[in-house]
């Protein structure tokens, strides 16, 4: 499956169908990332039978809500713990990503992933998404040089606007560093 459309979080609850040896059987709850409710739905099932004897035939999707961001216009940032799978074997491994939402992060991880490790997005499994609210907390060096309180992105080879009457044109080379 290709991330082409933008992540949304899901949870998702299910449960075994009920039998007569068990009729209220146990509730099972995941935070699915998935671009619409039906690959939500999908990867529900095919987690839920890698954990439990439960699969799609034998059990029911009791409810599936939209998680949203309760800031979404905040930058912060997530700590990511995932499992995947490479030509080598199966690694697990912890990311930090600075985002506005945790869909964003999760997306993010994905591209980094596909570009760093050419891990895809099926051999992938999120185990825990956390926002790290304490500066301490964080771990990865790239991610602490952001968190400077004085950071500036310098713009230093700009092109200088051109004034009304000037031509395109000119005998002398432009100098962009002022």
């Amino acid at each position: 499956m290709t991330v082409a459309r933008r992540l949304q979080e899901y949870q998702v609850i299910g449960r075994h169908l009920p039998t007569d040896s068990q009729p209220t059987p146990k509730l099972y709850r995941m935070r699915i990332f998935a671009p619409n409710t039906v690959v939500a739905k999908s990867r529900f099932w095919y987690f839920l039978a890698k954990l439990r004897k439960v699969k799609k035939a034998n059990g029911e999707i009791v409810s599936l809500n939209e998680i949203h961001e309760k800031h979404p216009l905040k930058v912060k940032t997530f700590g990511i713990w995932i499992r995947y799978d490479s030509r080598s074997g199966t690694h697990n491994m912890y990311r930090e990503y600075r985002e506005m939402t945790r869909a964003d992060a999760v997306e993010s991880l994905y591209q980094d992933m596909a570009a760093r490790h050419r891990a895809r997005f099926r051999t992938i499994h999120i185990l825990k998404v956390v926002e790290v609210e304490k500066t301490e907390d964080i771990r990865r060096p790239y991610i602490k040089q952001l968190l400077a309180k004085d950071l500036k992105f310098p713009l230093p080879h700009r092109n200088p606007p051109k004034k009304g009457g000037k031509k395109v044109f000119s005998a002398t080379r432009p100098s962009t560093f002022f």
